[in-house]
């Protein structure tokens, strides 16, 4: 059996850490430091229930300092903390001599990308962003099948995710355009990556609409021309939604067929997790179309 990694965690309250917390122990690893302002984390109990726990940073700084000097240090940094804290955090965790793990966004802007990659080299740690989508099979099956087709004319693709939120959402950080990235970044940038992942560079980028809770636009890929709507408006949800009492629609046709990825979302973090301690993981390079991407949207 393989060496137990030790991870620390920052944002161990929000929604996305459990799957984190899941994959840590699906992969047969140990969190031994957690972090987050917030402490309605009882969530960490189901899974490491010994692990420290810190609400400041500078505890938990202080802490994994520590433990690296007395050779106990982590072996990664797992960070899902809010999006504009994502370049300090991951700076943090190669600092300790640990590789990172970052949910999406990575960081806010590409430029962001260009300085952690001259940072990365400074350390023996690695930058990893969570792109699971990539793993996902129907988007294999797609990748697949468009390179074996390899078509002259382009894709023509649609792409349409409606994920309601309540008023929480604008008085919480995902509301500010500055520290969220708003709306096509919230929701929207892992199937931005999924879409190069299969289609190949963006050539083209249109936005026909972008407001705080919805925006669409166009996007032509080297392989698709696609037409994308997002929304966390409930009133945007198609009736036959709102009839089976669904509060999350997705889409995604090519040609006219809808491609099938509804399943197969809640252990794609573990997968995520098995590919990254494998050397395998998506690196900061592999986040940068995605960035580019939602950061022309904003501005």
């Amino acid at each position: 059996m393989s060496e137990k990694k030790r991870f620390a965690l920052i944002g161990a309250a929000g929604y996305i850490a459990p799957r984190h917390m899941k994959a840590i122990k699906d992969t047969g690893h140990e969190l031994v430091a957690a972090m987050d302002p917030f402490d309605s984390v009882g969530i960490i109990d189901s899974y490491f229930p010994e692990a420290d726990f810190f609400t400041e940073f500078e505890r938990f700084d202080r802490h994994l300092d520590k433990l690296r000097r007395a050779g106990k240090g982590v072996d990664y940094v797992s960070i899902c903390s809010p999006n504009y804290l994502h370049d300090s955090h991951i700076r943090f965790g190669l600092r300790q001599g640990a590789s990172v793990i970052c949910e999406k966004p990575l960081v806010l802007n590409p430029w962001n990308v260009d300085a952690l990659l001259d940072i990365e080299k400074e350390y023996p740690g690695k930058v990893y962003n969570i792109l699971q989508l990539r793993l996902h099979p129907s988007i294999i099956a797609l990748k697949e099948k468009v390179e074996k087709e390899n078509r002259k004319d382009k894709y023509e693709v649609d792409l349409t995710y409606l994920t309601s939120r309540g008023q929480w959402y604008h008085h919480s950080w995902k509301g500010v355009l500055d520290k969220s990235g708003g709306i096509a970044t919230n929701i929207g940038v892992h199937f931005f990556d999924m879409l190069s992942f299969v289609f190949g560079p963006l050539v083209k980028n249109e936005v026909k609409r972008h407001e705080a809770d919805t925006a669409s636009g166009y996007l032509e890929y080297e392989k698709a021309k696609v037409n994308w709507f997002l929304s966390i408006n409930a009133e945007n949800l198609p009736m036959s939604a709102k009839d089976q009492g669904m509060r999350t629609y997705r889409s995604i046709t090519v040609e006219g067929e809808e491609i099938e990825f509804s399943g197969g979302f809640t252990d794609l973090h573990t997968r995520s997790y098995e590919e990254i301690l494998k050397g395998n993981g998506f690196g900061l390079d592999a986040a940068r179309t995605a960035i580019e991407t939602v950061q022309i949207i904003r501005k």
